[in-house]
């Protein structure tokens, strides 16, 4: 006895369907896997997120926080957002733009305060002046910023060192104190002593 030969529709449909598995296994290849989920000593994180943009609005409305970081890890535990490269922008009641950035970053219970460590900048556009610290505190319902560390102030040509830095940005007000020493160039030529 003789088995019927498969017809066209037979070797069609078999054909597809070999076709649609190897694509299938193809798509699942290339598939990009996450990053590995980071551990911190504060415990398993619930969340985290890469090349995430923050911005925070002030009581009217008004964007006066945007937070750029390449990757961000929240921990349930302490409730603390750690950023990696932290690219800050400031906006102050006059709307006046303030620029924050450091190595790594630090966003306190309810996302107040941030703390900025390691190469962390402070600079005002406006008023041509930064400042250079390893760890900077902003505090965003105060508007006050400060360093505990040594701290470089620069507003060309001057220049000041200090051990402890202050800012208030709501006021446009900046304070330098503890064993201040600065370089202040003569705007106008001295005339010689007779």
């Amino acid at each position: 006895m003789r088995l019927p030969r498969p017809g066209f529709r037979t070797w069609l449909f078999l054909l597809l369907l070999a076709l649609g598995g190897g694509l299938a296994l193809l798509d699942q290849r290339e598939a990009s896997r996450p990053g590995a989920v980071p551990r911190d000593a504060a415990g398993e994180p619930d969340y985290f997120l890469e090349d995430a943009r923050l911005t925070r609005f002030d009581a009217q409305g008004r964007p006066h926080q945007r937070l750029e970081t390449p990757r961000l890890v929240h921990t349930p535990d302490d409730d603390v957002t750690r950023l990696e490269t932290p690219d800050v922008r400031l906006r102050d009641d006059s709307g006046r733009r303030w620029l924050a950035t450091a190595a790594r970053g630090r966003l306190g219970a309810g996302g107040n305060p941030l703390l900025l460590e390691g190469d962390a900048r402070l600079s005002a556009p406006e008023e041509r002046w930064h400042l250079d610290t390893e760890a900077l505190h902003y505090d965003a319902d105060t508007g006050h910023a400060w360093s505990e560390t040594p701290a470089l102030l620069r507003q060309p040509p001057q220049r000041m060192r200090g051990e402890r830095f202050d800012a208030w940005i709501h006021d446009n007000r900046a304070r330098l104190t503890d064993n201040v020493r600065g370089h202040h160039p003569s705007t106008t030529p001295e005339d010689p002593e007779p």
